[in-house]
């Protein structure tokens, strides 16, 4: 299922060809999803204190798409197309009620939000906008981590 690359990489990567990562101990698989979670998270507030708003909205983004890929993981599922991320999520999760159709919204909001950063070039968010969306992506985030935490993935 993954190829172990050493050459010419300093480190070696396990690259899976689905978008999932199968590890020993299935908790490392949220772990890894959470960390990337946080760390686009990360990196989307330094672009933000550096005026680079549209990157911050981009890393924003996938903050939670990361988070919702370790959700989707504990339904055994796994997506690359952005779309079927956020169909998946709200099939599985909004649905069936375990998360409230906010975080569909908020998800769908930061989504559209990434899409204008991204593609249309001759308008840039407003920092403003932007901070909305960092706010959302961490309320996100937090909830995503919470709800693994319930259920003892992480």
């Amino acid at each position: 299922m993954y190829a172990i690359l050493s050459y010419p990489f300093k480190y070696s990567y396990y690259i899976h060809l689905s978008y999932t990562f199968v590890m020993d101990d299935p908790k490392d698989n949220y772990r890894l999803y959470m960390k990337n979670a946080q760390e686009m998270l990360d990196v989307a507030e330094e672009n933000l204190r550096n005026d680079h708003s549209n990157s911050a909205c981009n890393r924003a983004y996938y903050g939670i798409f990361y988070a919702t890929s370790a959700l989707l993981y504990s339904k055994g599922k796994s997506y690359g197309k952005h779309s079927a991320v956020l169909a998946a999520f709200r099939q599985y999760f909004i649905k069936t009620g375990e998360f409230d159709k906010k975080w569909s919204d908020d998800y769908e909001f930061i989504m559209d939000s990434r899409h204008t950063a991204d593609y249309v070039l001759y308008d840039s968010l407003e920092k403003e906008d932007v901070i909305i969306v960092l706010a959302k992506a961490r309320e996100f985030i937090e909830e995503v981590k919470k709800w693994l935490q319930k259920r003892d993935l992480l």
